[in-house]
């Protein structure tokens, strides 16, 4: 994973991008996976892990009426966490991750339920939920992470 960790640093380098995340269910991954390589201070300005409602809605802006409204997994809540982290970091690129890692969830929203968004200068470049099952905890937050990667590099090379 860190190579491709490493192609997204290099586009954003190429770019003359910067990269800020916010994460929820993740708890950390993403970031951790944008500064393991070498030279990452050059693109990544910014990791925010907003678990709770209150540091979704304190620390990045997080309209508490969406979380009341569609719940903290949703794209709703993922495109105004991508854009809060953004601008708090005034970053070119930001991605935002929130989900329900498990074990457990519900019906409405099962495990391995996670819902992530992209946003640039544009506003939010994409928005999606994906499902990626009932991996366990740790399988569900690596998958997370690992879709997250290639999501920014995707934002990266546009």
């Amino acid at each position: 994973m860190s190579q491709l960790a490493a192609a997204v640093l290099q586009s954003c380098k190429d770019r003359k991008l910067t990269i800020s995340v916010a994460e929820s269910c993740t708890g950390g991954l993403l970031a951790a996976a944008l500064t393991e390589p070498p030279g990452a201070s050059e693109v990544f300005t910014l990791g925010v892990v907003s678990y709770s409602n209150e540091a979704k809605t304190e620390l990045i802006s997080v309209d508490s009426g969406t979380l009341a409204t569609y719940g903290a997994v949703s794209e709703q809540v993922a495109c105004q966490m991508a854009a809060g982290v953004r601008e708090l970091a005034e970053s070119d690129l930001s991605l935002a991750i929130t989900g329900i890692a498990g074990p457990g969830g519900s019906e409405y929203k099962p495990e391995g339920r996670v819902c992530f968004a992209v946003a640039g200068d544009t506003g939010i470049l994409k928005a999606e939920t994906i499902e990626f099952g009932a991996l366990g905890r740790k399988g569900v937050r690596n998958a997370a992470r690992d879709h997250a990667l290639k999501l920014l590099w995707d934002a990266a090379r546009r």
